[in-house]
C-alpha cells in the first residue's frame, strides 16, 4: 500500500519522500528512499521528512512494543527460562500530527476480518480524535499481502465513505485525492482567518 501511494503521489506530480521499513521488494522510481530498520529509526526519518512535507501518510504497521535492550548477532544458548523486558514504542503518526499545523496527516486502521467492517469504521474514528488525524482509512486483516480489498475513507468530520472492494492502486488515488482536497481547504480557511474585512477582504499582511 506504501508501494501504492508513493507511486500515485509521484504520477501526480509530488515530490515524494518514502520512509521505508525491511522489505524484500524494490520500492518505486522517481522518488526519494529513506530506509529504516527500527521504529525510533523511522520516527526520526519520518519527522525529518514532516518539516519539508504537505501531507503525510502513515501506511507501516509499526510495533507496539520493541526490547528494552537490542542484542547483535544471536545470542548463545542457555538453559533455562528467558525474560523478554519490552518497552512501549512511539506512536509516529500521533506525534506527527500533533504538530501539523496547515498539513495533512493520514492514517490507517486494521480491524480484524472476523470483527468486520463496521468495527473498522469504529476504530478509525477512535484513532481521528484521539490522534488528532485528518483522514483515516479503514479496512481489515484480509487486506494484508492482497492486490484489492474492501475500504473506507473516514474523514474527522464524521463522513464515511464506503469504497467497496477496490485495487491497491485505485484505493490509493482515492486517499490521495482526499488528502489533497483536505489540504485544499486547510490552505483556503488560512487566508480566510488572514482577510481584514475592512479593506473589502484582502490579505492583511
Amino acid at each position: 500500500m506504501g508501494y501504492a501511494l508513493a507511486e500515485a503521489a509521484r504520477d501526480a506530480g509530488h515530490r515524494v519522500h518514502l520512509v521505508l521499513g525491511p522489505v524484500e521488494s524494490v520500492p518505486p522510481g522517481g522518488i526519494t528512499v529513506e530506509s529504516v530498520t527500527s521504529a525510533l529509526e523511522m520516527q526520526a526519518a519520518a519527522e525529518r521528512a514532516f518539516a519539508a512535507c504537505d501531507i503525510a501518510v502513515a501506511t507501516a504497521a509499526v510495533a507496539d512494543w520493541r526490547p528494552r535492550e537490542r542484542l547483535h548477532g544471536k545470542p548463545p544458548r542457555k538453559g533455562g527460562t528467558v525474560t523478554l523486558d519490552l518497552v512501549p514504542n512511539p506512536d509516529i503518526v500521533a506525534g506527527l500530527a500533533a504538530h501539523k499545523g496547515r498539513r495533512v496527516v493520514v492514517g490507517f486502521a486494521l480491524e480484524s476480518a472476523a470483527a468486520g467492517m463496521a468495527a473498522a469504521v469504529e476504530r478509525a474514528r477512535a484513532k481521528l480524535a484521539n490522534k488528532q488525524l485528518d483522514l483515516v482509512v479503514a479496512n481489515l486483516t484480509d487486506a494484508i499481502g492482497a492486490e484489492a480489498s474492501e475500504a473506507v475513507i473516514v474523514r474527522a468530520d464524521g463522513a464515511a465513505e464506503p469504497l467497496g472492494r477496490i485495487g491497491k492502486h485505485a484505493l490509493a488515488r482515492r486517499i490521495l485525492d482526499a488528502a489533497e482536497v483536505i489540504w485544499q481547504q486547510k490552505q483556503s480557511n488560512n487566508l480566510d482567518a488572514h482577510q481584514d474585512p475592512a479593506d473589502g477582504g484582502k490579505r492583511s499582511s
